[in-house]
């Protein structure tokens, strides 16, 4: 039987490995140390949300100077900039407090009404033109997090204001039931729609794009079909126009009463962003999706079936866009038209884009382009300004969020990830005699 073996003593030469092991490593010679401040300043510069808001102030910035220019009082004082350059200053300044007064007004505050009602209204008109730009918004997000382009946001939101309009006026029902299976309707609908995109991806690798941009067509002439049918067509109307929805059934409740136009439907959009968040950041169908979208060929590996997470992808995402057909047709129009959709699907497009394709930010975008549309028309009633130029806004935005380091080269902003920039490197000292 063997004697136990007492522990060897420490030694010098383990302490200094020891040392070794738990010492930070050497600086490089010339890299500053960052302090965790530092860290903190250069990673709040370097968030994609900062690049988000910059490319909102650009715009805003370029909207000016095309206000400025269309503006006669400008254009007659620039006649003799020479002579009084101050007039032409002061003219384009005018032109464009006015032009930014004036939407500021119809989208967020009228200060100069009569009353608290008429002071309020721009608010909630934002808010009514925000919630099919989110439930939209929402559902594209959700298709960029698994790597899937869906351009046919317009598509569906025409089949989900189909189906949820025909379920509107052809059946009685109680009143929650009927507004209930009136959205879930629009919801369906939307969500077969994109179906089809998903499972020709899946089978045949078909390309998205394509695919939606096509049903996004057919879903057009789809319902200038409709409302040319005896099942769908007003009787007696010369008007493509659908049967009235019952008000007290199935559209979606006042939230305020009139004369405000907000609805329900903005609880709903509230509710789905909840939805979207706890399904990506919470769920496994939601790691299933990020993961897919991040790598496919590892996700495949990890034994995850990407073929079923683009359907399942897709399905989700035109569920989202039918229910903001929903609120279209079952909130604000109570009826059926061709342009029901009206740009909704496109606009929703740059709103998943300027929200980075997650759900709190594109609530928030979907809450400024509904601002941008809601002021835009007092802006044009007030001060004769183009409402075009609200979409030069939206286009230039939709461009600097596609080109973020242009954002950060106009402003100066570190990349992200990006290390400090290297101190010079120390003069040499001489030699000591």
């Amino acid at each position: 039987m063997s004697e136990p073996t007492s522990p060897r003593p420490a030694q010098p030469g383990d302490l200094t490995a020891q040392a070794a092991l738990t010492a930070p490593a050497p600086e490089t010679p010339g890299e500053p140390v960052e302090t965790r401040t530092q860290q903190f300043v250069r990673d709040l510069l370097s968030g994609g949300w900062l690049v988000s808001v910059l490319a909102v102030v650009i715009a805003l910035v370029i909207g000016a100077v095309l206000i400025a220019l269309a503006d006669p009082a400008v254009q007659t004082a620039a006649g003799y900039l020479f002579a009084r350059p101050s007039d032409v200053f002061g003219a384009a300044w005018d032109a464009v407090f006015g032009a930014y007064k004036a939407m500021f007004r119809g989208a967020i505050l009228d200060f100069e009404a009569d009353s608290l009602t008429r002071m309020l209204r721009p608010l909630t008109e934002t808010l009514v033109f925000a919630v099919p730009l989110i439930l939209a918004g929402l559902g594209l997000a959700v298709g960029f997090r698994a790597g899937l382009f869906n351009i046919g946001g317009q598509g569906q939101i025409i089949l989900g204001a189909i189906v949820g309009a025909f379920i509107g006026f052809t059946f009685d029902l109680p009143p929650v039931l009927h507004v209930t299976l009136a959205a879930l309707g629009a919801a369906l609908g939307g969500a077969i729609w994109a179906g089809i995109a998903g499972v020709l991806k899946a089978r045949t690798g078909a390309n998205e794009v394509i695919v939606t941009i096509m049903l996004n067509n057919i879903a057009v002439y789809l319902i200038a079909y409709l409302l040319t049918t005896t099942a769908f067509k007003l009787p007696n109307s010369p008007f493509p126009k659908s049967p009235d929805i019952p008000v007290e059934s199935a559209t979606y409740p006042l939230l305020l009463g009139p004369p405000f136009r907000l609805h329900f439907g903005f609880v709903v959009a509230i509710a789905a962003t909840a939805f979207v968040w706890w399904l990506l950041e919470r769920s496994t169908i939601g790691f299933e999706i990020r993961a897919a979208g991040a790598n496919p060929s590892a996700a495949r590996t990890a034994g995850i079936s990407v073929n079923r997470v683009v359907v399942m992808t897709m399905v989700i995402s035109g569920l989202l866009c039918g229910l903001a057909g929903s609120a279209v047709v079952l909130g604000t129009e109570r009826a059926l038209t061709a342009g029901v959709a009206a740009s909704f699907g496109f606009d929703a497009i740059t709103v998943a884009l300027l929200g980075r394709s997650r759900p709190l930010g594109t609530f928030l975008a979907g809450i400024l382009f509904g601002a941008l549309r809601a002021g835009g028309f007092l802006m044009q009633s007030n001060t004769a300004t183009p409402i075009d130029i609200i979409l030069v806004v939206q286009s230039v935005i939709v461009l600097l969020i596609a080109a973020p380091p242009l954002v950060r080269a106009i402003f100066r902003l570190p990349a992200p990830g990006a290390r400090p920039r290297r101190a010079a490197a120390p003069a040499v000292k001489e030699a000591a005699a």
